[in-house]
């Protein structure tokens, strides 16, 4: 799923021929005692899968649920977004301290007292385990660390983050795959049994920088909702396309302002319509956003009920709409209902506004049945996104499938919790950078809208 932020832009697995192995020979050691299920067993799992999937997802009206963790805290100043690296091979040799301006990750140890005795006991087992060597990828560096070393862990209730765990188990990484039978056992398991296995096979490791920075940026994006007509009305005027015919990825293609203006392109554009909206803002924000559930009214006055998923686009840079207002004073904060409000009060200028950014988003429909409703859209991983555990991630510094360790403290949220990276962005770049997934609706969209604060990230590794 393609995405960018409002703030400037929402938009391989490292390879490990031994990692298989050696995952595969750790778990008859760590889980023994997590036997094969019986027949009837399975069909709970199957149970478990379904009921963990949906209770990380927002309510079926699209209201995201505020989460227990989430509670607002002073704001800090945020850091900047990592650049990354240029692409090389992942290794696994030794590496120089961080700088000395940052304080050693490593030494990072949290005040949160650990209750659960299983935590407590997988804690004490740790403690006698010898560290790895750090691990090099492209554009980043993981510190191993221990799992006390590792802020509030132990403090996550993990239902949630299993459900998209499991997900991620559809289309797993190679080095990952492994693990997916004991995931899919433990979906019937409790916290204790989830959070032993996790600490005894899995190996944390902190996130920094080439520099050994191991500050981050975490923003937010969102699912977005709205009505559209199947055919143009006199309030419906702008269209939602399908990729033109012949667009072939990595095209470069008619601008925003061109696909309204030159003959060429409208041309082209003839009967790619998929549906129509009132409101040349809304779109855009579906454009920006990658993917939305759309209810289309059709001829009849049927109202039908889908997901806009993204399927191409026109091969242009993206350029943030709200820069330009920042900068005229038209606006003071780079929000969705900033731009609204000062769009309702300047309608002449809304257009040219607009076409400030030359990229647009193709989309492809999508059936949206119950079940499919109760998730979001598909990520760069395949799997469909869980809300509140699912990020996005640059892949060069952190591979698809990896569970990740978040903290976060900001004037929008605070937590700390397991996610999942299952996608990714074009302004998704860096060693510590993310994008998490809200969800869909109001909710989710306000969460989104204001997240831009600190971050840090520790990656779950199989050990060896």
């Amino acid at each position: 799923m393609v995405h960018q932020t409002i703030k400037t832009k929402i938009s391989s697995a490292p390879s490990a021929s031994n990692s298989n192995k050696a995952m595969g020979s750790c778990l008859p050691n760590v889980v023994s005692h997590y036997s094969r299920p019986t027949q009837r067993q399975w069909r709970w799992i199957g149970v478990a899968i379904i009921v963990g999937s949906l209770a990380g997802c927002a309510p079926s009206r699209g209201v995201l649920t505020p989460q227990p963790a989430v509670t607002p805290v002073p704001a800090p100043t945020p850091p900047a977004a990592e650049a990354d690296a240029t692409p090389t091979p992942p290794t696994v040799p030794p590496t120089a301290p961080p700088t000395a301006s940052e304080p050693s990750p490593a030494a990072e140890v949290s005040d949160t007292p650990v209750t659960d005795p299983a935590v407590i006991a997988a804690l004490a087992w740790d403690d006698t385990q010898m560290l790895p060597e750090p691990m090099v990828r492209d554009g980043s560096r993981w510190l191993p660390v221990k799992w006390r070393q590792v802020p509030a862990w132990g403090s996550d209730e993990l239902e949630a983050f299993w459900g998209a765990w499991l997900r991620s188990c559809e289309r797993p990484a190679a080095a990952l795959a492994a693990a997916c039978s004991t995931i899919r056992q433990l979906s019937i398991g409790d916290a204790a049994q989830r959070y032993d296995w996790i600490m005894r096979a899995w190996q944390p490791y902190q996130v920094v920088s080439t520099t050994g920075a191991a500050g981050g940026l975490l923003t937010g994006y969102f699912e977005p909702m709205m009505r559209a007509t199947r055919l143009k009305t006199p309030e419906n005027q702008t269209p939602l396309y399908a990729p033109p015919a012949g667009l072939r990825n990595g095209d470069t293609w008619f601008t925003r302002e061109q696909m309204e203006t030159d003959p060429r392109a409208l041309a082209a554009l003839e009967g790619r319509e998929l549906a129509w909206v009132s409101d040349p803002i809304d779109a855009l924000i579906l454009q920006i956003q990658g993917s939305g559930r759309v209810q289309i009214q059709e001829p009849d006055g049927r109202i039908q009920t889908a997901r806009l998923a993204f399927a191409a686009h026109n091969g242009h840079t993206y350029q943030s709409v709200a820069r330009g207002l920042l900068d005229s004073g038209a606006i003071t904060e780079p929000s969705w209902p900033a731009i609204k409000a000062w769009a309702a009060a300047n309608p002449a200028e809304v257009q040219r506004m607009i076409w400030r950014n030359p990229r647009t988003v193709f989309f492809r429909e999508e059936d949206l049945s119950d079940m499919d409703a109760q998730a979001g859209p598909k990520g760069g991983q395949g799997v469909p996104l869980t809300p509140m555990r699912s990020i996005a991630v640059d892949r060069k510094s952190i591979p698809y499938g990896t569970p990740v360790w978040m903290t976060t403290t900001g004037p929008t949220l605070k937590t700390a919790r397991l996610v999942m990276a299952q996608d990714t962005g074009g302004a998704i770049v860096g060693a510590v950078r993310a994008d998490f997934f809200t969800g869909w609706g109001d909710e989710a969209a306000h969460l989104a809208g204001g997240l831009k604060q600190p971050l840090r990230l520790w990656a779950l590794w199989p050990r060896r």
